[in-house]
């Protein structure tokens, strides 16, 4: 499975903007669901290497619905996160979660993208969870968040990815791409985006290439880490 070629890194932004705005009021529910809750250990597993610098400025980018963004502010004492994402249905849907959870003052929500980040050399930390395939330009995005963070701070990405295992990699593709779309699709009305995540993980650069995009982003240090037999990985870097 390919993803469809976009013309230009603008029309991508606007697909997955639409694909998002559509599948908003669901996302949660077959996000959770259609990973067995594991994205939850996930998740922990991105603050838990975030809290160790203890950062006061957060940049969560692509933050979705804030799951990674209201975890960091939760477990992170007097952290200030701030969540930008393209969608407005999913920043809509992180406000109400946000205002559920009390911390109104602590997360701030914005709509924009990587490559053109909200403050330059601002943020102690960026984390990205699931979002870095979406962007319209995956150097350019790695490029902004790279800017938005002070020299020394730390990037923690959490993606997709291909596991390593022939076995595993050919079971876990059969639930990827035909038992998750054809769910996804039917309970949220909207297949697409449930095609296009197995898609565009399937094009998503290998570990190696991706550390090296890093590295030529700005980004020392880069290393990986594999989660749950490779289905996922946490990247980390340091901004020279």
């Amino acid at each position: 499975m390919t993803v469809k070629p976009y013309n230009t890194r603008s029309s991508k932004k606007e697909e997955v903007r639409e694909m998002f705005d559509s599948i908003a009021p669901r996302y949660d529910l077959l996000n959770h669901a259609l990973s067995f809750n594991v994205d939850r250990w996930w998740r922990r597993r991105v603050v838990g290497e975030v809290r160790r610098g203890a950062p006061a400025q957060i940049l969560d980018m692509a933050t979705g619905t804030g799951d990674l963004a209201i975890e960091l502010a939760r477990h992170i004492p007097g952290a200030h996160v701030t969540g930008v994402d393209l969608s407005d249905r999913m920043l809509a849907e992180a406000r109400r979660k946000v205002a559920a959870q009390g911390l109104a003052e602590r997360i701030e929500l914005h709509q924009g993208d990587a490559e053109h980040p909200t403050a330059e050399a601002c943020y102690d930390a960026a984390t990205v969870a699931f979002g870095v395939r979406n962007f319209g330009d995956l150097h350019a995005g790695l490029c902004g968040l790279a800017r938005a963070i002070k020299p020394g701070g730390k990037v923690v990405i959490l993606e997709f990815s291909r596991p390593r295992s022939r076995l595993f990699r050919a079971l876990f593709g059969f639930y990827f791409c035909r038992i998750l779309p054809w769910v996804g699709g039917m309970v949220s009305h909207d297949r697409r985006a449930y095609d296009y995540l197995p898609a565009s993980v399937g094009e998503f650069p290998s570990p190696e290439a991706f550390l090296a995009m890093m590295g030529r982003a700005g980004f020392a240090d880069c290393r990986a880490r594999s989660l749950s037999g490779g289905i996922a990985y946490i990247y980390i870097g340091v901004r020279r």
